[in-house]
């Protein structure tokens, strides 16, 4: 069964902005597009660096170090020099918060 996390307030994540979440094995970000939210692996698949700083434009993020970019919908690399999907997990919203399926149930 999928264990869900809260990880922060509704409120507290304003449109266009992230908040990082560190789990026992994963540190995931969960960004507000629009007011829909998307939780993906602080991950980039080309050299296993951070994506946290990178710059999140309409539903893409790039990877701050060599300009790969993915789509926090879906993990799709969408650019080189990635190839290889970065891990997404399901969010839900419930009594004004946000909740994350734990990765470390995978």
């Amino acid at each position: 069964m999928t264990e869900f996390v809260k990880v922060a307030r509704v409120e507290d994540l304003p449109a266009g902005e992230r908040i990082r979440h560190d789990f026992e094995e994963e540190t995931i970000l969960i960004f507000n597009v629009d007011g829909e939210f998307h939780a993906v692996a602080d991950l980039c698949t080309h050299d296993d660096g951070p994506l946290e700083d990178g710059p999140l434009e309409g539903h893409e993020v790039s990877c701050p170090r060599h300009g790969a970019r993915f789509d926090v919908r879906t993990g799709a690399a969408l650019c080189l020099p990635a190839f290889s999907p970065i891990p997404t997990y399901e969010v839900k919203i419930e009594d004004g918060f946000i909740l994350v399926e734990s990765p470390d149930e995978w």
